[in-house]
């Protein structure tokens, strides 16, 4: 007989509270320029569902690279770790890690999957559908940020803490630092990391991947300000802003961007903040750092941790990093 399923989510979800958007938005855009917004807004239920889109788009090669890489190589980081739960951040739909659930379950090791994510609506409905598909499973979900809230991911034992999809690449050089030591201090001496990173290619493939023909994209990026209307009662145009993709080589990464078609006046009444913007001017939304063998072996050794084995698809697009913490 399985034991029953249990599922708990947990809500600790400090940074999508009306007072911390509004911080972040001012140092944003009410401190002159450059004028950015923070990725982490992107991911309303519009937006959460925008993005599995894109990954189904033929321009978006991370999603299906990555995906090889796990459908051939999680047995054996499953064999290799022991692991007997699976963390993972930023988890939407869990459709990242299908295969490392599908090879725990497997070999007998799945007993529980804690999915870190800022939307409630996908980790509600994946703890349904795995708990289905895996009797006796325990899902503990937390609806949080996962820059801010892993304080309260459960304490546990030889655990895959999975962050994937290259989102890694979102960060700055100075804070992805600091967060691959937040992802350190997180794990336990029984415990790896399973972290997906895209790499350095031709920057036509990297713009076409971030501005796909079909504009799901643009319309993901123009999302944010929708957001921003909602929760801070602004008044966007939506109309009045455009998508823009570009290489950034001497940063080795790709920007997003929303540039104004028109000269504006925005108010934003819940950020207490009006920002005026020329015709031209661009409000960054998201950078995506590209990396190295070499970057990632050197940034993880600075944050204590040591990698074990880098796994790439066979056209050598993505790369799928297997760490321990450092000896």
């Amino acid at each position: 007989m399985f034991a029953a399923p249990t599922i708990t989510i947990d809500s600790r979800l400090s940074g999508d509270s009306p007072s911390t958007i509004a911080d972040d938005v001012r140092a944003g855009l009410g401190r002159g320029r450059p004028c950015t917004l923070a990725p982490k807004y992107f991911y309303d239920e519009r937006g959460s569902d925008l993005f599995d889109q894109i990954t189904e788009l033929p321009e978006y090669y991370p999603t299906r690279a990555e995906r090889a890489i796990l459908n051939r190589h999680a047995p054996a980081i499953v064999e290799r770790t022991r692991a007997l739960e699976l963390v993972e951040l930023g988890s939407g739909s869990a459709s990242k890690t299908r295969a490392l659930l599908y090879a725990m379950a497997g070999a007998g090791r799945l007993d529980r999957y804690v999915p870190v994510d800022v939307s409630r609506v996908p980790v509600e409905r994946c703890a349904e559908e795995l708990t289905d598909l895996y009797p006796g499973l325990e899902v503990h979900g937390l609806i949080g940020d996962f820059e801010r809230d892993l304080v309260h991911v459960p304490a546990g034992e030889r655990r895959l803490v999975a962050f994937l999809g290259g989102t890694i690449g979102n960060f700055e050089p100075t804070a992805r630092g600091r967060f691959l030591r937040t992802l350190r201090a997180l794990l336990g001496p029984s415990d790896w990391l399973v972290l997906g990173t895209d790499l350095v290619k031709d920057p036509h493939v990297l713009e076409r991947a971030y501005d796909d023909a079909a504009g799901v994209t643009a319309e993901f990026n123009l999302n944010v300000l929708r957001v921003l209307n909602r929760s801070l009662d602004a008044d966007f145009d939506v109309a009045a802003w455009q998508h823009v993709a570009r290489w950034n080589a001497a940063e080795s990464w790709i920007e997003m961007r929303l540039r104004a078609r028109r000269a504006q006046r925005v108010s934003l009444p819940g950020a207490d903040l009006a920002v005026d913007f020329d015709a031209g001017d661009e409000i960054r939304t998201e950078i995506s750092a590209k990396f190295t063998p070499e970057r990632i072996a050197r940034e993880l050794a600075d944050a204590d941790m040591r990698l074990v084995e880098l796994l790439t698809d066979p056209d050598g697009l993505f790369a799928v990093s297997l760490a321990a913490p450092g000896q």
